[in-house]
C-alpha cells in the first residue's frame, strides 16, 4: 500500500459534456467522486492524499467556471468538514490560497484549523497551485536567507530544498493517478515526483469511485521499486 497517493482529477468537463449538462454539472460531480476517494484513502490507512484542485494555469477559464468551482469549494467544504473532521482526517492547503476568492479562503482556512490536530489521513488540497511556482518561492527563500548570511549555499541539499516546498516534511508521492486518458503531469508535484509511479487510466474523474482506485492501487502493489539502483 502506497503511503502516500497524488491525483491528478481530470476530466469534469468531458464528464459534462459526455452527459449532456453544464460544465459546473461536472465539477460537483468530480466533488462526489472526491468524497469517495478521501473516506476509502482513510479506511485503507494510506497516510497523505492530495488532490489537483486548482492549478495557477487555470485562472486563463472563464469567469463563470472559476467562480463556480469556487463556489463548489465552499459548499463541500461547509456540508463535509463535520464528517472528515470525526473521520480524524487532517486538512492542508498546498499552494497560494490567499488570493482565492474570500469565502472560499475562509472555508478552507476553517477546515484546516478544525483539524489541525487530527491524526489519520493527511487530506493535502492543491489549490492556487503550481509546481514550478512552488520551486520558484522555494529557490527565492533559500536566496533571501543566504543573502542575510543564515544560510550558505554549499551546505544546500536535496533535503533542505524539499523542506522548503509546501509539501516540506512529508514523504514524496509514491503513486500519482491521472484520470481521463491525458497523460502529463501539468506541472504538478513536479519535484516530488522524481521516483513517482504513474497510473494512468481513461476513466473520467467523476466516475472514479472506490473500485477504480483499488484498482490503482493493486496495479502498484506489483510494481518492483529500485529509485535508480538495480
Amino acid at each position: 500500500m502506497p503511503a502516500h497517493v497524488a491525483v491528478i482529477m481530470d476530466g469534469n468537463g468531458r464528464w459534462a459534456k459526455k452527459n449532456g449538462v453544464p460544465r459546473l454539472s461536472g465539477h460537483k460531480a468530480g466533488m462526489e467522486a472526491l468524497k469517495k476517494i478521501v473516506r476509502r484513502s482513510g479506511e485503507l490507512g494510506i497516510d497523505y492524499l492530495t488532490v489537483y484542485a486548482f492549478s495557477t494555469e487555470n485562472w486563463k477559464r472563464s469567469d463563470e467556471e472559476v467562480g463556480g468551482i469556487f463556489k463548489i469549494l465552499v459548499y463541500y467544504m461547509e456540508r463535509e468538514i463535520r464528517e472528515i473532521h470525526r473521520e480524524n482526517v487532517k486538512v492542508n492547503i498546498l499552494g497560494d490560497y490567499t488570493i482565492i476568492p474570500e469565502a472560499a479562503r475562509k472555508a478552507v482556512e476553517d477546515a484546516v484549523e478544525l483539524t489541525k490536530n487530527n491524526t489519520g489521513l493527511n487530506f493535502n488540497i492543491a489549490l492556487n497551485y503550481g509546481g514550478r511556482d512552488e520551486i520558484l518561492r522555494a529557490v527565492r527563500s533559500i536566496a533571501e536567507e543566504a543573502r542575510a548570511g543564515d544560510l550558505d549555499p554549499e551546505s544546500l541539499t536535496e533535503e533542505s530544498v524539499s523542506e522548503r516546498l509546501y509539501t516540506g516534511g512529508m514523504p514524496d508521492p509514491d503513486l500519482i493517478i491521472r484520470t481521463s486518458g491525458e497523460l502529463r503531469l501539468s506541472n504538478f508535484l513536479i519535484w516530488q515526483s522524481a521516483y513517482s509511479e504513474f497510473y494512468f487510466t481513461d476513466i473520467l474523474w467523476p466516475d472514479f469511485d472506490e473500485s477504480a482506485y483499488e484498482e490503482a492501487l493493486r496495479d502498484f502493489s506489483h510494481r518492483k521499486r529500485n529509485f535508480g539502483g538495480r
